[in-house]
């Protein structure tokens, strides 16, 4: 070829590329483009959104995003984090008793929980993208809600086990609708937390919920333990009806939003991705995803922070269902063991918002990680050596274990979708990190055996020894993240832009920066 030939070839690849990133600036995805059109031909464009978005306007807009999307998500999470752990209330209220739980029947109650919600959430996951998320979590709470009624209407371990594990089927569609395409990367820890935070108040709630209905223990021929089953189970299917006029749909069909409000959110959402979009999920796309070291590394991460606390989205805590237990044996009543959980969940939620602050003003994320492992870690070895200490040391141990678990856990899980960018990269990594990472679930409710209370000692250990591996993977995915930007500072990874699918390669494209 002669020597113009090769340059009219190198500067026709030059406007394709060019082509693709304003094709990026402007509206990111095929998404924008059919809201653009949409919203042209019902004659309501605005020739003043192509230049830069008012910072004032667009204050605005994310306050009103923060208005109408938290809240129904937050409300939503907390009534599910409350039904999957108020077995723990319940089991000091009479549960094990009046329907004869022997031997390991109480785990088996736990774990089978997370069995189809490990194997549902990738499909509930796809489900969701393809229809509004108001009809499906609408769905689902209700017949969850109906679940959790039963579990207080049963008559044998047989019909618990049974309960638990319908609930878990449609408790699997919860996280992957945290709506996190709302928000920019750094925007979403903070937004995540607050939603997070439903799960540690309803950890207060439910024992303060608990704590009354002890009194209703022979109403209506029922003990107090299946009140609190009946009662909470019928909260969520009221919800659950309210929530399909309640939920925020995705973005491009935000119905609380103007035109112009919506053409401004994907304008923001598009500047913040750039040209690391992946709209298309076929083979090279597939495999992208499959080889993607970060998602192993968050996985492994959230794995092994779940034993010890519990993330919206979706695993058991070991604490939360034991806490009332253990509170319990030593010397409290059961109601005053209930109402003494709640100093515990209060104090994690402020510590976990102050986090989430934090990261997200200093967009880090390792740090903060590791000192939450490092405060249960301490409350671990105070429980481990509890024998040796008095009652009021191992209180003290289980706020430790708590708010550093509860600042370990959501860290983990916005600093996945930090790194994942495009939209079926980001769900699908998002799905095999809740639902791989919720094995960690089935450990919890496996290693806190009747036979070794009160001091737990299997429980605690393996707890502990699993939160070092979620430092382990924390160390991993900062480490590689930092070395993987060197190389793409370096332009080591733009040979990618001549790829086939270079307008599809996610967070593989050389613009994209790893979160720290």
């Amino acid at each position: 070829m002669s020597k113009s030939g090769v340059q009219h070839v190198e500067t026709k690849k030059g406007e394709e590329k060019e082509k693709q990133r304003r094709s990026s600036s402007l509206g990111g995805s095929a998404v924008s483009e059919k809201v653009g059109k949409e919203e042209d031909v019902a004659g309501e464009h605005d020739e003043g959104d192509e230049g830069p978005i008012d910072p004032v306007a667009e204050k605005k807009l994310v306050r009103k995003c923060d208005l109408h999307v938290l809240p129904p998500i937050t409300i939503l999470f907390f009534l599910a984090f409350m039904d999957r752990t108020n077995i723990g209330n319940a089991r000091i209220q009479g549960m094990s008793e009046d329907l004869d739980m022997t031997g390991r029947s109480y785990n088996l109650a736990l774990f089978i929980f997370f069995i189809p919600y490990i194997l549902c959430e990738v499909p509930s996951n796809l489900i969701i993208k393809r229809v509004a998320p108001s009809t499906w979590l609408s769905l689902i709470m209700v017949l969850w809600g109906v679940a959790t009624i039963g579990q207080g209407l049963v008559t044998n371990v047989s019909g618990l086990v049974g309960c638990r594990f319908i609930l878990g089927i449609f408790e699997a569609g919860v996280f992957p609708a945290d709506d996190s395409r709302y928000y920019q990367r750094y925007e979403l820890q903070w937004r995540m937390s607050i939603f997070f935070c439903a799960s540690v108040i309803a950890g207060a709630f439910s024992g303060l919920l608990a704590f009354a209905i002890a009194n209703m223990s022979g109403v209506g021929g029922y003990g107090a333990w299946r009140w609190i089953f009946i009662i909470e189970g019928l909260m969520t299917v009221l919800v659950g009806l309210a929530a399909k006029f309640w939920v925020a749909d995705w973005p491009e069909k935000a119905a609380f939003l103007t035109a112009s409000e919506r053409r401004m959110l994907v304008r923001r959402l598009a500047a913040d991705t750039g040209a690391a979009r992946m709209d298309r999920l076929d083979r090279r796309a597939a495999r992208r995803i499959a080889t993607d070291w970060k998602m192993y590394a968050g996985t492994l991460a959230y794995f092994g922070v779940v034993v010890t606390g519990y993330a919206g989205s979706e695993s058991a805590d070991a604490i939360q269902f034991f806490i009332p237990t253990i509170l319990a044996q030593m010397n409290l009543t059961a109601a005053a063991a209930q109402i003494r959980t709640i100093p515990i969940y209060i104090a994690a939620t402020l510590i976990c918002l102050l986090v989430s602050l934090a990261t997200d003003r200093l967009q880090h994320r390792y740090t903060f990680a590791l000192a939450g492992i490092a405060l249960a870690t301490l409350g671990y070895v105070l429980l481990l050596c509890q024998s040796h200490v008095p009652v009021g040391v191992r209180y003290f141990a289980l706020f430790l274990v708590v708010c550093g678990g509860y600042t370990t856990q959501p860290v983990t899980l916005a600093w996945l979708a930090n790194d994942e960018s495009g939209h079926y990269k980001r769900a699908v990594s998002s799905a095999v990190q809740v639902g791989f990472g919720n094995v960690g679930g089935i450990v919890a409710s496996n290693v806190f055996f009747d036979a070794e209370q009160p001091n737990y000692w299997t429980g605690f250990g393996v707890s502990l020894a699993m939160l070092w591996v979620c430092a382990g993977a924390c160390t991993w995915l900062y480490l590689g993240a930092k070395r993987e930007n060197r190389r793409r500072d370096r332009g080591d990874r733009d040979w990618r832009l001549n790829e086939p699918d270079a307008d599809n390669l996610g967070d593989d494209h050389p613009n994209w920066r790893l979160a720290t």
